[in-house]
């Protein structure tokens, strides 16, 4: 995909007290900017930096609140493609985003390996955390991977709604909804029955 977008951006991270260009370019280089649009979910938001996708919200009353399309600070091409393949996985379409580049900066190597390896579970698909465990080589470390997913600042990009259970249970989902937006979203891409088909066998 080629182009950008205009969009509203909010910077985040800087004092409320202090304006000026050049603090907001550097809070932007620093933090990042942020845009909500919407889905079949409801509002959801990407953060970005110079390095890539910093984090996507699932919706709630804050993503309501942000920034949407308008005139103003470009969105990089890469980062729009990102938001379009949101939007077209939401809508059901069997899309492997694993080309949208992350900025795992501050995120360690093991919690690195689960987001890759959750990368790898195809749309309509589940993998539970121990088939996840055993793919990285670490069998025992079931409730690790659960730890790191529950700590995963991507998702539906780094899809932790597709890792359940013992026998297709949804379990372990921290953002906004719950298990409600966990069994939702999977609903959307087609995965009835949730263990049905999985990645590690």
């Amino acid at each position: 995909m080629s182009g950008a977008v205009g969009v509203s951006v909010v910077s985040l991270g800087a004092p409320r007290n202090e304006s000026g260009p050049d603090r907001v370019l550097r809070d932007m280089e620093t933090y990042g900017s942020i845009i909500a649009f919407t889905t079949s979910l409801g509002t959801c938001a990407v953060r970005w930096t110079d390095s890539g996708l910093a984090s996507v919200r699932l919706p709630s009353a804050r993503t309501d609140e942000l920034p949407r399309a308008a005139d103003g600070v470009v969105v990089p091409a890469p980062i729009q493609a990102a938001i379009n393949g949101i939007i077209a996985v939401l809508d059901g379409a069997s899309l492997d985003l694993r080309f949208v580049g992350l900025d795992e900066r501050g995120i360690d190597d093991f919690r690195r390996a689960v987001y890759a390896a959750t990368r790898a579970i195809p749309p309509g698909s589940t993998a539970t955390y121990g088939e996840i465990a055993r793919s990285m080589g670490r069998p025992d470390a079931a409730r690790d991977v659960g730890a790191a997913l529950a700590r995963n600042p991507f998702p539906i990009v780094v899809p932790c709604h597709r890792v359940v259970g013992a026998n297709g249970k949804l379990t372990g989902f921290s953002a906004p909804g719950g298990l409600a937006t966990k069994r939702r979203m999977l609903e959307l891409e087609g995965a009835p029955g949730y263990g049905q088909q999985t990645l590690f066998g």
